[in-house]
């Protein structure tokens, strides 16, 4: 379940300027969550402000491709993600890769901002996003984090997400990828969704 004080919604166009607020220190230049959604070379051809111009896009359209993070009614983080087939680096990944022909979502990224971390806000946008998949009829969820075995690692490297909040929230260990972050070998983890109870609560539709 969501942490105390933490609300979890899906980034619709409703919420896009609250979506500017989180990645407004990124600037022109910046992801805006972009890596994952585009072959490499589409992805540095990108000019000066087409991260953004494609998120809001990605937003406008749908399905939502990301979970908001409210802490206190202001935005304080952001999971991103979205069908496996539909992000294109990862469909082309020589160091993910698909160990089998079921339809997945993968989660790719968590950004939480400066002043929310160690708040518990990260798990709380998992919960939510569970929760938005078992709701909009995703079967299987999927993601990459790293196993920190007990120690520290530099938020820089969080990104990925860390192995025990994922099995903490019910996703088994498939596989280690060929792929790294912080030095540390990514663990391809799945969550079979379909077979989850209404128990795992958040807020998955607009207010």
């Amino acid at each position: 379940m969501p942490e105390s004080g933490i609300d979890i919604f899906p980034a619709t166009a409703v919420r896009w300027p609250d979506v500017q607020v989180l990645f407004a220190q990124h600037g022109e230049l910046g992801c805006w969550c972009q890596y994952w959604r585009h072959s490499a070379s589409a992805y540095r051809s990108g000019g000066p402000g087409s991260g953004e111009k494609n998120l809001q896009r990605q937003v406008a359209d749908g399905p939502p491709p990301r979970m908001v993070a409210y802490q206190n009614g202001e935005p304080a983080g952001w999971l991103g993600f979205w069908p496996r087939h539909k992000l294109d680096r990862l469909v082309r990944s020589r160091t993910i890769h698909k160990v089998d022909d079921q339809e997945v979502w993968s989660i790719v990224c968590f950004m939480v901002r400066v002043g929310y971390r160690r708040q518990g806000v990260a798990r709380a946008l998992l919960a939510g996003a569970i929760a938005f998949a078992r709701d909009f009829g995703v079967q299987m969820l999927e993601a990459y984090p790293i196993d920190p075995e007990g120690n520290r690692i530099d938020v820089t490297f969080g990104y990925v997400g860390f192995t025990p909040m994922f099995e903490a929230a019910g996703f088994q260990r498939i596989v280690a990828t060929n792929a790294h972050s912080a030095k540390r070998t990514r663990i391809l983890m799945r969550l079979e969704v379909g077979s989850l109870t209404h128990s795992v609560q958040s807020n998955p539709t607009e207010p």
